[in-house]
């Protein structure tokens, strides 16, 4: 009997979804983590005015964009800059714009009391709604409970 694979042809160009809200599943948190951002107070938020960055960028996508990399364990700056590539929801949720991993170190340096407020805000909001998981774990509920000294 011969076998029958899937045709894969890299040189056929790929006709993608223009929208990259069609990329990303509804339920996905990225989703809850803007709208959430969103309604924050960030009157405070320190701007990058200066630094190597070419681009100033709005507190709220780069405070969404801190916060949905640290929920799934991004940390680095660096690294982070690569997921505005490479990561669909990270690159919907900049707006298919990639800031510099030094206006985000500079961002999250300027902004650290604010960031971690609304880490733990959106933590605490996600908690009840179970928003954020990873396989039959809610990240949320075990963050939330590490941030207030529980187990």
């Amino acid at each position: 009997m011969a076998v029958r694979f899937v045709n894969i042809d890299h040189d056929t160009a790929m006709l993608l979804p223009p929208d990259l809200r069609d990329w990303v599943a509804a339920d996905h948190m990225v989703h809850f983590i803007m709208d959430t951002v969103d309604a924050l107070d960030l009157s405070q938020a320190r701007i990058n005015q200066r630094g190597t960055g070419s681009a100033q960028y709005p507190p709220s996508m780069m405070l969404g964009l801190l916060i949905c990399c640290y929920a799934t364990g991004t940390f680095a700056s660096r690294r982070i800059e690569t997921l505005t590539y490479e990561n669909v929801a990270v690159r919907y949720l900049c707006a298919d714009t990639h800031p510099d991993h030094d206006s985000i170190c500079k961002f999250r340096r300027e902004n650290q009391d604010l960031l971690s407020d609304a880490f733990h805000q959106v933590l605490e909001l996600a908690a009840p709604a179970r928003v954020l998981q990873v396989a039959d774990l809610t990240v949320a509920a075990s963050l939330t409970a590490r941030c207030h000294g529980g187990r």
